[in-house]
Order: structure tokens, then C-alpha cells, then sequence
């Protein structure tokens, strides 16, 4: 009789980075951005870490008194081990300064549980359904290529780093006022309106498909992360980086961005391009360009950024290409991500 082998996974990693949560709010930010509820092999890690996600995602503070109450509402305390165990976790984590370490144990051995369970379902149909080949190969492809897309996932790219990658292709085709008291926008009407962007304002540029609401966004923070130096988080659910910092490049310099395509860029249009390139390589504009990704995980990164780096404005384009918690319909799910 064979030997029953476990799936892969490391309890005691599970266990430090729980409690490396429980020790530091700034931990916790940080291992909501690379794991998830499925990254636990033990169903209590598991219930722990999605309450601690629960009063992150309302703002709450997250602590041992907190968590243990917000388990007891929902029913899991038991099944999360009981108030001790919960203070076991914290108490066996000296000190949270090691939590990525762990978080990537954690990590590993959750990619090693979806190889098995995907090939497990490879497995599975070609002995049910041998005479599709062609649809259980793309299957297993699929499978395969969104655990590593999972894996892959990237966070900000400098965009000095960016722009110089533009540079590498463009080269392959061509051989404050005092009435401001928020984030200037660079439209006198609209900062006199405003007084200027202010922290916790919510808005939403709307308007019909391919009208400029994604070039008004980033006119906005080039605006304020060259001229007023404010850091500026933007997430691109669409276009990839190189495209968002080859438009920022055009705009800056203000030349067409056709004729830099097209290899047709002047003498003169090429040295704006330059004394722009200097500009908005010194901005301190960030960009993720990950894909579908949550509102919870946006938040966790655009934290983590403010705790790094400062952070005066965050653009997400666009609001439709984000993944709410909710699956009862589109309208909730839209109305949970705008919270």
C-alpha cells in the first residue's frame, strides 16, 4: 500500500507570519499585498488571516483583542483554535522584521499545492476524456500559466526605469499658487474650483469611451509629480507601463506621439523630447500595471507605497477593470470597489 504523502506546507511560517500580523500593522500590509486566504494550508490560519483582511479593508486597527473579537463575530472563533491559540501566534513571534521571509515560505508552498491540484485535474481528465487532446492541453496550459501570472505579479516600477525601456524601443524604430491648498491639477479652472486635489477626496472622471479620460488623468500627475514634486501611485488596469510612460513622454515634450511612431520626429522635436525625458525621469510618478486587480490589493500596495515613499494622489484606470469581493452582480461589486 503506498504511503500517504501530505501536501506541501510549513505551519510553523504559517504561525510567524500570523502573528508577525498581529505584532505590526505595517507586517500586515505587507503580507495582504502577496497572500491571500488559499496561501494557508490550515483552515484556522485561514480564517485568521481573512478576519485580519476584514478590519484591514474597514480600516480598523489590527491587534490580538481586535481579531479575536471579529472571529467571535463571525462564528470561527473555535474553528480559528480558540482566544489562546490566537495568543500563542503572537506570542511566538518576537518580532515582525522577518514577515516577508516568511510570507514567501507561505507563498512557495501554496504554488506547490496548485501544481499538484492542477495536474492532479490534467490527470483526471485525460483518463476521462482521452479523446480531446487538444482541450485538455489548453486546459493544463491555462492552469499553469495563471499560477505563474499569480507568481509573477509586480508591484511599482520607478519610472525612470520605465522611461528608459521606451527610450530602447523608440531607438529600434528611429535608428504652488496660495489659493492651492490641495494637489494642483495644472487647469487653472478646475484648481480654482478645487482649491487643488485634498487628501481623502474620492473623484471620478467620467465620460464616453476614447474622449481623453485616461490623457486628462495623467496630465494631472505630471502636473503635480514634475512641477509640485507630490508622489503620484498609478495604477493601469490596461495599458501596459510602457505605454502610459511613452504617452507621459509625448505630452510632456509636447510632440505627437504618430510621428515618434512613425519615425518622422523633427531636429527640434527630438530635443524637447529629451529635456522632457530629464523632467519626468526626476518625478517621483510610480506605476502598477498589474492586472484585474482588488480593491483590497490596491489598497495594501498604495499603503505600503505611502509608508515608503509618500503619497499625495493615486490614479486607478480604470474603475470597471476592478475585482470587488462581491459575485452577486456587477452593480455591488462596482459599489463595494467605489468604498
Amino acid at each position: 500500500m503506498a504511503e500517504e504523502r501530505l501536501p506541501p506546507q510549513n505551519l510553523t511560517a504559517e504561525q510567524s507570519v500570523l502573528g508577525s500580523m498581529l505584532l505590526d500593522k505595517n507586517a500586515a500590509v505587507r503580507v495582504i499585498e502577496t497572500l491571500n486566504p488559499e496561501s494557508f494550508y490550515r483552515d484556522a490560519h485561514r480564517y485568521i488571516f481573512e478576519s485580519i483582511v476584514t478590519l484591514f479593508d474597514r480600516g480598523e486597527p489590527i491587534d490580538l483583542v481586535t481579531v479575536t473579537e471579529e472571529l467571535r463575530k463571525s462564528g470561527k472563533i473555535d474553528a480559528a483554535g480558540g482566544s489562546v491559540y490566537i495568543a500563542d501566534l503572537l506570542n511566538s513571534v518576537p518580532t515582525a522584521a522577518n514577515a516577508d521571509y516568511y510570507s514567501k515560505i507561505v507563498e512557495e508552498k501554496a504554488i506547490l499545492r496548485r501544481l499538484i491540484e492542477a495536474g492532479t485535474r490534467v490527470v483526471s481528465k485525460a483518463f476521462s476524456n482521452p479523446e480531446n487532446v487538444d482541450q485538455i492541453l489548453d486546459d493544463a496550459e491555462k492552469s499553469i500559466f495563471e499560477i505563474a501570472l499569480k507568481r509573477s505579479r509586480e508591484g511599482f516600477h520607478r519610472i525612470d526605469s520605465v522611461i528608459k525601456k521606451v527610450l530602447d524601443k523608440i531607438d529600434s524604430i528611429c535608428g504652488k499658487q496660495q489659493s492651492i491648498t490641495g494637489t494642483p491639477t495644472g487647469f487653472p479652472d478646475l484648481d480654482q474650483m478645487t482649491a487643488g486635489f485634498q487628501n481623502s477626496d474620492l473623484i471620478i472622471i467620467a465620460a464616453r469611451p476614447s474622449v481623453g479620460k485616461t490623457a486628462f488623468a495623467l496630465n494631472i500627475a505630471q502636473n503635480a509629480a514634475i512641477k509640485h514634486k507630490v508622489p503620484i501611485a498609478i495604477f493601469s488596469l490596461e495599458m501596459s507601463k510602457d505605454q502610459l510612460a511613452q504617452r507621459m513622454l509625448c505630452s510632456e515634450a509636447e510632440v505627437d506621439a504618430q510621428r515618434l511612431k512613425t519615425a518622422s520626429l523633427s531636429d527640434t522635436g527630438w530635443k524637447k523630447l529629451t529635456k522632457a525625458l530629464g523632467r519626468l525621469s526626476e518625478a517621483p510618478i510610480y506605476i502598477d500595471d498589474t492586472a484585474s486587480m482588488t480593491a483590497t490589493e490596491i489598497r495594501a500596495k498604495a499603503r505600503r507605497l505611502k509608508i515608503e515613499r509618500g503619497l499625495g494622489l493615486v490614479i486607478v484606470d480604470y474603475l470597471q477593470l476592478m475585482r470587488g469581493r462581491s459575485t452577486e452582480n456587477r452593480v455591488q461589486e462596482i459599489s463595494e470597489i467605489s468604498r
